[in-house]
């Protein structure tokens, strides 16, 4: 009798029931899966923030160092003092007498390019025997790390002179050879230093003593293309450096006061590339780098805004952007 009515008082669930309780469980995994989707979007925002803070810092950090060594050339205090014996016919001759700053402008959102020249120094002196001719090898200490074809300065404080090394085995024998020929480009060829013309113009402008030190010389050239991987990158010489920078811009700051006065060293104004005056009279640069993110559909409710020096633009691919701006002093030239 009482299993009888234990049986009878069993109830089941209502279809209702069950309906109800579906509906509540799809309101909990709505919310579920709109949290996880807000969560990895928040995730992908911040990895892509961080990722273009750490790009745009390194581009800043390695512009700033290039600029502020651009135009050093030793204990001479000017290119105008330096002779370029490379041999302007052939490739990769480089016309460092120009000046250690120079650039392109590429226009309101596209990006300029920057040119920065000098040497950079590496301890090393001339040793004896000096000369006697301006012809002459030059001595230099034994087990360097000097190689044939690289293009050095050697300088003193009234002078220098710009050639490529044409012998083998300059840093075991610890001599330095500057003749012409073809056994490295661009060469040496240069007529008008007294002693040496014609075919043979080897020459130096002047025999160095044991003031005179050894500088490698650089040409560094930064622009913006695409990269490897289809995206925008910062190229240094040509060669893929840093992806994720779309845009690079320049402004040279030209200092107009008078030698000696109490403004000299100090730039009175930025200006684009295509509208300095004078190179020569650059002593600061301001750069802006603009980084972007990898993916679209970063940025909530629309596209982004941002500005470069002072000029607002905005994306127009739901991608993040961000412009870093620094101003770098030219150290040689303050």
């Amino acid at each position: 009798m009482d299993a009888e009515v234990n049986r009878k008082g069993q109830s089941g669930v209502s279809l209702v029931e069950v309906m109800i309780a579906m509906v509540l469980g799809l309101f909990l995994m709505g919310s579920v899966v709109q949290f996880f989707v807000q969560s990895r979007q928040s995730n992908r925002v911040h990895e892509a923030t961080a990722r273009m803070q750490e790009t745009g810092r390194m581009a800043l950090e390695i512009l700033s160092r290039d600029i502020r060594m651009a135009d050093f050339w030793g204990c001479t205090s000017s290119i105008a003092d330096v002779v370029n014996n490379l041999n302007p016919a052939n490739a990769g001759y480089v016309d460092y007498t120009s000046g250690g700053i120079n650039g392109t402008e590429g226009g309101t959102g596209v990006s300029d390019t920057l040119v920065l020249r000098g040497g950079v120094a590496k301890g090393m002196f001339v040793e004896p025997p000096y000369g006697p001719q301006a012809s002459a090898n030059i001595k230099v200490p034994a087990g360097n790390d000097l190689e044939q074809g690289d293009i050095i300065l050697v300088a003193d404080c009234t002078g220098g002179d710009i050639f490529q090394i044409s012998n083998a085995n300059p840093g075991g024998s610890g001599t330095v050879v500057h003749n012409t020929g073809s056994t490295t480009s661009p060469g040496n060829y240069n007529a008008s230093n007294p002693g040496c013309a014609g075919a043979n113009a080897h020459c130096l402008s002047k025999v160095y003593g044991g003031d005179a030190d050894i500088l490698d010389v650089q040409e560094i050239t930064y622009s913006v293309a695409t990269g490897s991987e289809g995206e925008p990158a910062l190229f240094r010489n040509g060669v893929e450096f840093l992806d994720g920078i779309e845009e690079l811009q320049v402004l040279y700051g030209e200092d107009t006061d008078a030698p000696g006065s109490a403004g000299e060293g100090i730039a009175n104004y930025y200006l684009p590339a295509d509208q300095v005056a004078d190179m020569e009279r650059v002593v600061g640069l301001r750069i802006a780098i603009v980084t972007r993110s990898m993916h679209e559909n970063l940025v909530p409710g629309g596209n982004q805004s941002f500005s470069v020096f002072g000029t607002a633009f905005a994306g127009d691919d739901n991608r993040i952007r961000r412009a870093y701006e620094t101003t770098v002093n030219i150290r040689n030239r303050q």
